[in-house]
């Protein structure tokens, strides 16, 4: 908005002073700096308008201005509407002086002339407002002013109650007359309060306030010498003042540079001391109100001094005391000091005696600055600012100097600095770039993008990155600009570093995001080739934004995806495929997702390149990073959505081969001694919300926390996924493992799929590539079938609804038939997310989760399911197309595709309606996320490398209480152990023990049973802690480790179908959380699984009998987790020992085992880069990780006869392989020699071993129900039969032990539910 036109009304009547007000002699007189009394009084009057027309015209040089001198009612009136006429919409000013007539009336009135001067004659504001009209700005110069201000908000509040019964009650006599406008829209400046009259001293203009607003400088300046400081300037005289050289409007000049500070000054308070919206509303929108209110706080100054106090409405803090005025007064008193001596001498004008320059300024071109340098005010203000940013304290005021700094990019001078400063300010954060754009910055880093300067480049690349990260609304002001040519030259440019390419290729990424001018600029701009080429750019996160920008230029984007097509762009993004960091592939996935994503007509060539970019992404199905997977999904969504009536067809054929083929599932010949009972209902372990995982490198190493995928969320068309902490179940992988025997609002439920997944003559996924086409759509079916089994919940949901949608068109095109709406969903679909002009407050990693709200979906409230019950889920929501024609409850009785209950369409709703189940808008916040980086501080030194954070101290603490049990361990082992029977810990635990893992520094132990864990301290003897692993029903966990256990401990669990799960938060009082899942061994179906193999010992065979290994496949999953590296050896029933690389979170190499048994148990060493493994068939195989497949298998021992049980590798350099097999002999080897070097036998029927690894101890667990602790010298050191007690029972067979790493204790899990911890004797300990 801005103010068009200018009423001038002057009641001067020249030489004929009003009765009410008594004048002082001398008195003063000057009315727009001129003495009326020293020409005729109709000259004076003329004159006087003219100079306050051209007063005004120093601001607002555009505006229409009309004078009215000495007025009647009707002149005022006639003026007033024709102004209002010619505005439209617009703001008028309307500017009163009333010298020349009496004040105001408490009636609300205003007086002028009759046409003769001899009667002055009252004007009604309540008249003024309803020709006035709204939006207007009103000036009142005359005593007593205050008194309009009031009586206008009377009249103001009036009008709204006359509009309001008009508009209630149409018949009242009100609602027949015009309407009268509502004044909410206006603004007024008044001289002095209702009860003052304005100064009379003869040093003063007579319009002192009219002065003020429109020829400030002038006015402070004298001001300023009247003052009593102003004798420390010698010889300073209101003459001189006059005599300043330079204009106004040139900041080069001294004047012009005055007039430049003053408003630096006045801004910064005014920014200061209002309420943001009120200084948006006078100081952002309109140039001319923005002058007047920055002269208005000039006015409050000087007039206060003077005993008189300027009113505005809206009214405004006071500011006659901000200490920003100091700064001012210092300014004018370097410019006067210097004043005599320019003027006697005819010299430039100096500042820190340094001449002036005077040409214009032609801004912002560079320019040669030899010559000009200014005052040292600003130079001075941004070391304030500077200081400010130096002293960082998290929560503190904003900085006083912002809107200076914002006024000193208009100077070439100080441009850079200002620059640095901003961009470190805009730096601390999300809330900083608020109030940098509440400052009003976006305008002034517009203009300088017309820049050429080079050296600002790398200064406006990241200041604008840090705008759009956190209001990408500003895309359309961009490209309106010609800005994405300045960006799209800063990423051509190769000499750019990366850093300053990748924040100008995520500008680019946010200018086409959804925006079609955006990327047809982008596109004329060469940006699609621009980004190819850096496609393999060594800096990770460049290679990750330019994936994220391509695939935004070609979404929904038809030319852009055929240029894409030309350059071969999706050949070229392969590479990224296979990239080190999950972030990089997972932008590919994107960029290669929106690529097959395009809803255009369909050519054969086009089908083609789909169908080749869908068998590459298809290899991507065992990825480790479930961010990668989760982008995946949705890509492979998209070609769903394309090819729909080939993937139904598919579906239909999955569908009706899963009718025919019934799978026992292995769950069912289950027998109840494997079915972990039910359990009274403290056991029922805790459900833990997968609601957010961070990537398991964040936690392993410290260098990677920024970069860590810390959250993601997945948000479909603006609905909030349907994940929440208390809805456990809408997980597939764990819905069916809650019991629940069909899903009812799942079409396919998890088991279904399930079976699909194993039936479909599926050996390995690994043969997919290379297929003739016409099966590519079974072979995408396949993908999806096995990622709806994925171990990560949010993955394995999002490939359930595509599943579900094709399943539900299938079956609904096949048998159409009338479905009643299901009544618990709601009437529309979910609003749209709003991506324009998002401020993102939180400074936090973490998108906002969905909470149990999630439920808005579908109006019920899920409620936490418990292990007993069937799982109850919130129906299945569609993602578009308005009501889902979905099914009631069916009864639990039904086939699978049979019709349910026979019911009517209601408001005519047809099936029809359900159009796309899937819908284009399913997507990860990928993009989202990966912004977030832009919005968070990257000069901040991170909180682990920041010597007084607390995570700092808290990561020392840990540091020193490890080395503290080292210590103290090592002192008791060194002693030597005699016994080790002294039970120090006993608790029946919710399930039959599996697994038992110590932590190896604080007091906690895992123990797992079937598919939970439990979490004891072993010192207080109390549960910590007990939640569910989420592995499906027919699965068990077979191993644990803890990963960065010095540090913040996370728990790996392996189930024996090849799932890893990762847990963050576990042992305390928060909520579990799943860090990361992936599978780690992809061709461990449980049907697949064979017996030990029949040359085994008969005691082997009853043994894994007993273990219900047999019946379950062997030796399920086993793992061994290498610290220093970060990488995470897996095998089990498979082939190959497979390697995965947590940092990466990719599978780095493959050894292939070489034998035709399962293996039972790894073991590594770093230093060495060995791995040993014991298999089923007996023989203990030593692999050297360095060398090739072929040959990296360097030993093979095949002296045990049986299964063997535990193949330990000692640390050390020359450490030895020690191995037990069920026979209970054990074997040491020297890895360089073939034969063992030493054999000891011990108890027959061994089902569990552990090796101390810095005691020599071992312990054997043995199904006849007991345990035997031996030195290595092969002499028993105990022998444990009893639990402790006087009614001490016999324990029960030993189903898993495990020594704690440093201490000597033993923890041993039995049948019986029980688990009990051993120790040496007290006095050792």
């Amino acid at each position: 908005m801005k103010t068009v036109s200018v009423a001038l009304v002057l009641c001067l009547n020249v030489g004929v002073d009003p009765p009410d007000v008594v004048k002082t002699s001398p008195c003063a007189r000057l009315e727009c700096w001129i003495d009326p009394l020293s020409m005729s009084p109709q000259k004076a009057l003329e004159t006087i308008g003219a100079n306050l027309q051209k007063q005004y015209e120093n601001w607002q040089p555009r505006a229409r201005y009309k004078q009215s001198l000495d007025p009647t009612v009707d002149e005022v009136k006639k003026l007033c509407t024709s102004l209002r006429r010619n505005a439209k919409e617009e703001r008028v000013l309307f500017h009163y002086n009333g010298h020349g007539v009496p004040r105001p009336t408490v009636n609300g009135e205003i007086w002028v002339f009759n046409k003769n001067y001899t009667q002055y004659i009252p004007l009604s504001i309540y008249d003024l407002q309803t020709w006035m009209g709204s939006p207007s700005i009103f000036v009142y110069d005359c005593s007593n002013a205050g008194i309009i201000v009031k009586s206008f908000k009377q009249f103001a509040l009036q009008r709204e109650q006359e509009l309001e019964v008009a508009a209630i009650n149409p018949s009242h006599p009100l609602a027949q007359m015009p309407l009268p406008p509502s004044m909410k829209n206006c603004i007024q400046l008044a001289a002095c309060e209702a009860n003052e009259l304005l100064p009379m001293n003869p040093d003063l203009p007579a319009d002192l306030f009219t002065s003020c607003l429109t020829t400030p400088i002038k006015i402070a300046l004298r001001w300023f010498c009247m003052q009593k400081s102003a004798k420390l300037v010698p010889g300073v005289t209101l003459d001189l003042i006059e005599k300043i050289p330079g204009r106004l409007n040139d900041r080069r000049t001294p004047l012009g540079e005055l007039n430049w500070i003053f408003t630096a000054i006045t801004d910064t308070i005014a920014w200061n001391v209002l309420p943001r919206d009120l200084f948006q509303k006078l100081f952002r929108q309109d140039l001319l109100v923005a002058s007047l209110f920055r002269n208005f706080l000039l006015a409050e100054r000087i007039m206060r001094s003077y005993n008189c106090t300027p009113v505005s409405s809206p009214r405004l803090p006071p500011t006659y005391m901000h200490a920003m005025w100091q700064a001012w007064d210092l300014a004018v008193d370097i410019c006067l000091s210097q004043l005599p001596t320019i003027i006697e001498e005819g010299t430039a004008f100096r500042h820190d005696q340094i001449a002036w320059g005077e040409q214009p300024i032609r801004w912002p071109a560079a320019a040669e600055e030899t010559t000009e340098t200014h005052s040292p005010f600003f130079a001075e203000q941004l070391t304030a600012f500077q200081v400010w940013l130096t002293m960082g304290v998290e929560n503190r005021n904003p900085p006083e100097q912002l809107p200076i700094v914002l006024q000193v990019l208009l100077s070439q001078v100080h441009r850079l600095r200002a620059l640095d400063l901003l961009g470190r300010f805009l730096d601390l954060g999300p809330w900083a770039v608020s109030l940098a754009l509440s400052v009003g910055i976006f305008p002034y880093v517009l203009k300088l993008l017309q820049s050429s300067a080079r050296e600002l480049r790398p200064l406006l690349v990241f200041i604008w990155a840090k705008i759009l990260a956190v209001d990408s609304s500003c895309q359309a002001d961009l490209v309106k600009d010609n800005g994405h040519k300045y960006f799209l030259s800063v990423l051509a440019d190769s000499y750019m570093p990366a850093e300053h390419r990748t924040m100008a290729v995520f500008i680019l990424a946010v200018i086409v995001n959804n925006y079609n001018t955006g990327q047809e600029a982008c596109l004329q701009g060469n940006l699609i080739a621009n980004c190819l080429e850096q496609l393999s750019d060594p800096h990770p996160l460049l290679r990750q934004w330019v994936a994220i920008c391509l695939g935004r230029i070609w979404q929904n984007f038809e030319p852009a995806r055929w240029c894409g097509v030309r350059d071969s762009a999706h050949e070229k993004l392969y590479t990224l495929l296979s990239d080190p960091i999950p972030e990089v592939r997972c932008a590919a996935v994107f960029a290669l997702g929106t690529f097959v994503g395009n809803s255009a007509e369909r050519t054969d060539h086009s089908t083609t390149i789909d169908h080749n970019v869908a068998m590459m992404l298809a290899q991507l199905i065992n990825d480790g990073s479930p961010v990668v997977r989760k982008e995946l999904v949705v890509a492979l969504s998209h070609l769903v959505v394309q090819y729909e009536s080939n993937f139904c067809t598919v579906a239909l054929q999955f569908i009706e081969e899963e009718k025919n083929y019934a799978v026992p599932s292995p769950a069912n010949a289950a027998e109840p001694g494997n079915m972990t009972p039910v359990r009274d209902s403290p056991a029922i372990p805790r459900l833990r919300s997968v609601n957010s995982y961070t990537n398991i490198r964040a936690v392993t190493t410290a260098r990677n926390l920024n970069k860590s995928l810390q959250n993601l969320n997945l948000n479909e068309e603006g609905g909030p996924a349907a994940f929440s902490p208390g809805n456990l179940s809408t997980s597939s992988s764990a819905s069916s493992t809650l019991g629940s025997p069909d899903n009812d609002e799942y079409i396919l439920s998890f088991e279904t799929i399930d079976k699909m997944r194993r039936v479909s003559s599926y050996s390995s996924l690994n043969s997919l590539i290379g297929v003739s086409f016409n099966s590519v759509y079974t072979q995408i079916w396949r993908v999806l079938l096995h990622l709806a089994a994925d171990p990560f919940p949010e993955v394995s949901d999002l490939a359930m609804k595509v599943l579900n949608s094709i399943a539900y068109k299938a079956t609904m095109n096949a048998r159409p038939q009338r479905i009643l709406d299901s009544g618990s969903l709601t009437q529309s679909a979910p609003a749209s997310p709003t991506s324009k002009g998002t401020h993102i407050h939180q400074a936090g990693g973490s998108p906002p989760m969905p909470s149990t709200s999630s439920s808005s979906l579908t109006n019920e409230v899920p409620k936490p399911p418990t292990r007993e019950q069937p799982a109850t889920r919130p129906p299945y929501t569609p993602t578009l197309g308005g009501q889902a024609p979905h099914s009631h409850q069916f009864p639990r009785t039904r086939k699978m595709f049979d019709k349910g209950p026979e019911q009517a369409a209601e408001d005519g709703e047809e099936p029809g309606g359900h159009r796309n189940y899937v819908s284009l808008a399913l997507q990860t916040g990928l993009c989202d996320w990966s912004a977030k980086y832009f919005a968070q501080p990257v000069m901040k030194i991170p909180e682990e490398h920041d010597l007084e954070s607390q995570v700092r101290m808290e990561r020392q603490w840990r540091f020193l209480r490890n080395a503290r049990v080292r210590r103290q361990s090592r002192v008791i082992t060194q002693r030597g152990i005699s016994r080790l029977d002294d039970q120090i810990f006993i608790n029946r635990n919710p399930g039959v023990p599996s697994v038992v893992k110590f932590h190896p520094f604080n007091t906690c132990i895992a123990v797992a049973d079937k598919d939970s864990i439990c979490f004891w301290d072993w010192e207080k003897g109390e549960r910590l802690d007990y939640f569910y692993n989420g592995n499906p029903r027919y699965t068990r966990i077979t191993a644990m480790e803890y990963l960065n256990g010095h540090d913040c401990s996370l728990l790996l669990t392996a189930t024996d179908d090849g799932a890893l799960r990762v847990w963050k938060n576990f042992a305390d009082q928060k909520n579990p959380e799943m860090v990361t899942a992936w599978q780690g061994l992809s061709d461990m179906l449980p049907t697949t699984r064979g017996q030990p193999s029949s040359s085994t010992h008969s005691l082997a065979r009853r043994v894994s009998i007993y273990l219900d290994r047999s019946k379950q496949g062997g030796a399920g999953m086993v793992v061994d987790w290498e610290q220093e590296t970060g990488l995470l050896m897996t095998s089990g029933d498979v082939r190959v020992i497979r390697i995965w690389d947590t940092d990466r979170e990719m599978k780095v190499q493959d050894i292939p085992t070489g034998a035709d048994s399962c293996v039972t148990s790894l073991s590594c060493d770093s230093q060495r880069s060995l791995i040993v493994a014991g298999l089923g068939d007996g023989s203990v195989r030593v692999f050297d990780r360095r060398m090739g497949p072929s040959e990296c298998r360097v030993m093979t021992y095949r002296e045990h006869g049986a299964w063997v049980v535990k193949a330990h590798l000692q640390k050390e350099t020359d450490g030895n392989i020690i191995s037990v097999s069920v026979n209970g002999d054990v074997r040491f080897f020297e890895p360089r020699t073939p034969d063992s070097i030493n054999v000891l036998q011990t108890v027959k029927g061994l089902t569990a071993l552990d090796i101390h690894p810095q005691a020599n101890l071992f312990a054997c667990g043995s199904m006849n129900q007991f345990i035997a602790v031996y030195n290595t010298n092969g002499d028993v050191i105990s022998n444990i039969k009893y639990y402790d007690g006087f009614m001490g029972q016999r324990i029960g067979a030993i189903s898993c032990l495990a020594f704690h790493p440093y201490w000597p204790h033993l923890a041993v899990g039995s049948n019986d539910y029980y688990m009990s911890i051993y120790s040496a004797e007290k006095r050792l300990r």
